[in-house]
């Protein structure tokens, strides 16, 4: 009997696959409610223009509310069964943004909607498949210099002749065969599990002053210079590459690391000191720095940023309407079909659903990055909460410097508006984010054994009205 127990425990520890839990999920319930309402607002916006540029409901409707409730079911499916117990918000947030998206593709560039709906299909796919592979977030501490050296291979690779493609001065995009993707998406991620990593193990090195000068003790800054020097090494691909968006999300991310690992504000002044160092030496020596700074003091009304502020006084408060005249003018046409599903996606919303729809998107992200910010706080190891607060930083100030390069509160950087903007690289990039955090809110929500007890995690205590 001992024997067949041992033999039965020794298959479970073999065994790949996750058993089905049962019993109630109450946050997969909600879970699955959302994501219908998503559904819905998907649907019901493709409709809409769909009447607005033809006059007519779109023949093909069932087989694209099969697509896109078959999506949401699949992943919500595999929520239920590696997840049960994770976020409730998360996913369907991303499958709104995703699907507004989508449709704002559909008006401006329709024969890009296919492709999009095609990577979209695989962004699930890889969805599911991270959630399969990653069972544990400890597995990524264990193999981080492993991805660290995937990380500085995927930097790079743009770089490498005959492998990467540049386009006009920028070196962001990877060739193989037909296919075409930017390597840097997938790198941000990796560099998020690195930092996390190395910041989690040293912790307390970087936070408790152990250096002796005189009668003081002052913070040690060795621990922190491998680090320095990969992120100098680092801004230096970037630069070569000539890409100031993601240089700048990546500073971001590693500034917003260390000071959450340790919390002192010391690192944040040196920071700030360093990236005005830093800024003022890339006006000088970068061209397209200069010239993006010179566009977001005095934007001309044939650039991007102009016709972008055109979209948004075209669309008003509720919009100019879904399919109904998308594109004013014949100068403005070039434009649109290059750029506004791209680089400009959120002056498209604003030109087709005006200031409400903006404000839903901001909202939207606003919320994704609180739900990032809920599941850090009950993560239940430093390297875990490291890395959704790193992932969550990265999705939430990428979101955030688009927007507000295209509003003209920052200099406009170019970098894609996460489940928004048309583009594979970025749209799978973002649904393995989620993914990830997805498996990070699994592991900080209480076990049954412990709900049994009552013992209740900061991410799920519930509002209580006073009487």
């Amino acid at each position: 009997m001992a024997t067949t127990t041992v033999l039965q425990a020794r298959v479970r520890r073999v065994s790949r696959i996750p058993a089905w839990r049962r019993g109630p999920k109450p946050k997969r319930r909600t879970e699955l409610g959302l994501l219908i309402f998503a559904a819905v607002i998907t649907v019901a916006l493709y409709v809409i223009a769909n009447v607005g540029a033809k006059g007519k409901v779109p023949p093909h409707i069932g087989p694209i509310l099969a697509v896109i409730v078959g999506m949401a079911l699949v992943a919500h499916v595999a929520n239920r069964w590696l997840a049960p117990d994770a976020n409730a918000v998360v996913l369907p947030l991303a499958a709104l943004l995703n699907g507004i998206g989508y449709v704002v593709i559909v008006v401006f560039t329709p024969p890009a909607a296919k492709a999009q709906a095609t990577w979209a299909v695989i962004g699930v796919a890889c969805y599911v498949g991270v959630l399969f592979a990653v069972r544990h977030t400890r597995d990524m501490d264990r193999y981080r210099y492993l991805l660290l050296a995937a990380a500085i291979a995927l930097l790079v690779s743009p770089l490498i002749p005959h492998l990467g493609k540049p386009i006009t001065t920028t070196h962001l995009w990877v060739g193989l065969g037909p296919i075409s993707f930017q390597p840097i998406e997938f790198a941000k991620l990796l560099l998020v599990v690195f930092f996390a990593s190395y910041f989690a193990e040293r912790k307390e090195l970087l936070s408790i002053p152990t250096a002796r000068v005189g009668n003081r003790l002052f913070l040690d800054p060795r621990p922190l210079v491998p680090i320095l020097l990969f992120w100098a090494f680092a801004m230096g691909v970037i630069a070569l590459e000539d890409d100031v968006g993601f240089a700048m999300l990546i500073f971001t991310m590693f500034v917003v690391l260390l000071w959450v690992t340790t919390g002192r504000w010391a690192y944040i002044v040196l920071s700030v000191a360093l990236f005005a160092i830093g800024a003022f030496a890339a006006d000088h020596l970068f061209h397209q720095v200069r010239t993006r700074i010179d566009l977001w003091l005095h934007a001309p009304a044939n650039t991007q940023l102009g016709y972008g502020f055109f979209d948004f006084a075209h669309g008003g408060i509720g919009g100019s309407g879904l399919g109904t005249d998308p594109i004013a003018g014949a100068a403005h046409t070039a434009f649109t079909f290059v750029h506004i599903t791209t680089d400009m996606v959120f002056a498209g919303i604003g030109d087709q659903l005006g200031f409400v729809g903006a404000a839903a998107v901001v909202i939207a992200f606003v919320l994704l990055v609180g739900s990032g910010l809920r599941i850090a706080q009950a993560a239940r190891s430093d390297f875990a909460r490291l890395v959704a607060v790193g992932l969550t930083a990265v999705l939430g100030f990428q979101a955030f410097f688009i927007m507000a390069g295209v509003t003209r509160l920052l200099p406009f950087t170019g970098i894609t508006l996460p489940f928004v903007a048309y583009g594979g690289s970025s749209l799978v990039a973002n649904y393995v984010l989620i993914a990830v955090l997805m498996r990070v809110s699994q592991e900080g929500s209480s076990t049954v054994s412990e709900r049994a007890m009552g013992i209740s995690l900061p991410s799920e205590t519930e509002f209580l009205v006073a009487t």
